[in-house]
This record gives structure tokens, C-alpha cells and sequence, in this order.
């Protein structure tokens, strides 16, 4: 996997918006907190517009983002919010110069669409959080964001939960939004799960609809490749009248009754405020103990 050099002090920043349109606030607010931070900002140009639910046409946000990847002093993209909109241009995208001079792309939610595509690629890529939600955010989820954008991946040492699953894995991290997950399987950007520790967080779905999802990762085959799996921040989740008699973490558990990989519930990262960055496509090793949990980058 190709990993994107880290930033230094003076490097520029793209923010675009491929997705649903975002608000001025929430950009501007990111804006500074980046130059804070010592880094050149640049915004798209429709980074601040409106088409009806998306931030331009498909030809303006393609346009956006591919300036972005082409600009030869842009060494990263932050994505300025999810919503829907990705998948209507990951495939007029050119991404070769992803491969030639790559550079990080940060988002989470929709943005798992370009995941799957940089993945396939070879070229890492963060889950992390986005400007629409900066302000919000915990230090932690800022600072782990920062981290590995400038200096080195962040490890986890988590406290234990009744509902994790023991062992220890080894794979490269994986993942992302599950219902983006979900629809990408079987198209030709669909992650390859074979040895995988795979990472999946969500919100506003029905518990009837978390269950439909996991079990289709399981018929596709993806619950019996993977090593591991992390269970993100699964909030503002519904349930229907009368109830679908099953808790999330029961519903994901009761998955892996006769599997021995490792599962991690609860952790930092998602549609939550202490979102903490991950790094898609570096080996990590987990280890899912009665006490403590770890999850390490492996060189």
C-alpha cells in the first residue's frame, strides 16, 4: 500500500465538498483551526454552493475534487461533509494522480465511497473527521486527526466492554460507514475483506435495518474472511413498534456465536463527537482482552 508522506509546517490543505451541501460556518471554522494548526488552507470553489441536496452538479464537485488531487502543492483533501453524493462521481474521477503524487483524503460517512476506491488503488487513506463537524469535536478526535496528518499513526488503548469478544488479529484496517459498506459489495470497488480487521460505524438506521446489513455480510462471505472486527459509534439508531427485540451490539454478536476472531465494541469513532482518526490500508494488530483493549499500527 502506498502511504502519502506526512505534512509539515506550511503545506496546503484542500477543503472541497463532493457530497451534500455544507454551511459557511462550519468551513471557515475549519479554515482557522488548520492555519492554526501551521498548515496553507485552499477551498473549493463550490465548496460553499447549493444544487438542490448536493454542494454543485455532478460536473461541478467532480471538477472540485479532481482540481484538488491535480494541484501539485495540495498534500491533502479534507472532505467538508458526507450526506450522499460520492458514488454519482468515484467513477469519472481520474485518479492517477492519487498513485503518481499521493496525498491523504480525510473524511468518513459518504466519503467511504472514495475509501473503497483509493483501497482498491493501494493508496491509504483517513477516516477522520470532517469541517461540518470540527467544532463539535473532542480534543481527541482533533488531535489524533492532526497526528497522523503530520507526525505518526495513533495507536488505541481502550477499557474493556461486557460485550467484547477476546482474542488477537492481525490485518490491515478496513471499513468505514456500514451502510456504504453494505452497498458496495459485489460492484467493482468493493473492499477484498481476505485477512482484514474490518472497522464499521453508523447512524439513523433502523435496528431491523443494521440486522438486514449484517446479514448480508455475512451471506456475501466477508464475516468468514475477516480476522477482526471493530464496531464504531452506532448512533440516533431507531427502533420500530413493536420492537425489534434485539440490542445492536446483541444483533452484530450474535453473528460470530461459532467464530473465534476478536470484536471490539464502542469504539471512538463515527457519527459521534470524539470521532478519532483511523488509517485505511496500514496492517494493524488488535488485541481484545478481558481488561484492556489495543489496537496498534504495524510497521
Amino acid at each position: 500500500m502506498i502511504n502519502p508522506p506526512l505534512l509539515v509546517n506550511g503545506d496546503l490543505i484542500y477543503i472541497t465538498a463532493p457530497a451534500k451541501f455544507t454551511d459557511e460556518a462550519s468551513v471557515f471554522y475549519a479554515k482557522n483551526l488548520l492555519e492554526q494548526s501551521g498548515f496553507r488552507v485552499l477551498l473549493s470553489e463550490h465548496c460553499l454552493g447549493k444544487n438542490n441536496y448536493l454542494s454543485g452538479t455532478d460536473t461541478e464537485r467532480l471538477s472540485d475534487l479532481q482540481y484538488g488531487i491535480d494541484h501539485p502543492e495540495v498534500r491533502a483533501i479534507i472532505c467538508a461533509r458526507g450526506g450522499y453524493g460520492c458514488v454519482r462521481i468515484v467513477d469519472q474521477v481520474n485518479w492517477a494522480n492519487m498513485l503518481l503524487e499521493p496525498k491523504w483524503l480525510i473524511g468518513f460517512s459518504d466519503i467511504t465511497v472514495f475509501h473503497h476506491r483509493l483501497i482498491k488503488l493501494g493508496v491509504q487513506c483517513i477516516h477522520g473527521t470532517m469541517p461540518l463537524n470540527f467544532e463539535t469535536n473532542t480534543v481527541e478526535a482533533i488531535d489524533t486527526l492532526l497526528h497522523n496528518l503530520s507526525k505518526a499513526p495513533v495507536d488505541f488503548n481502550l477499557a474493556a466492554n461486557s460485550f467484547n469478544k477476546e482474542g488477537t488479529a492481525t490485518g490491515m484496517l478496513l471499513g468505514g460507514n456500514l451502510s456504504i459498506v453494505h452497498s458496495m459489495l459485489g460492484t467493482d470497488d468493493q473492499f477484498n475483506f481476505a485477512e482484514a480487521i474490518l472497522f464499521i460505524e453508523d447512524v439513523g438506521e433502523h435496528l431491523y435495518q443494521i440486522d438486514r446489513m449484517i446479514f448480508a455480510l455475512k451471506k456475501s462471505g466477508v464475516l468468514h474472511k475477516i480476522k477482526g472486527l471493530i464496531i464504531g459509534g452506532m448512533s440516533d439508531l431507531e427502533d420500530t413498534d413493536p420492537p425489534f427485540g434485539q440490542s445492536i451490539n446483541s444483533i452484530i454478536k450474535s453473528q460470530f456465536e461459532y467464530s473465534k476472531i476478536p470484536i471490539l465494541f464502542d469504539f471512538p469513532a463515527g457519527h459521534i463527537s470524539d470521532n478519532r482518526a483511523l488509517i485505511f490500508g496500514k496492517r494493524v494488530s488488535l488485541e481484545v482482552g478481558k481488561e484492556k483493549s489495543h489496537l496498534r499500527y504495524l510497521n
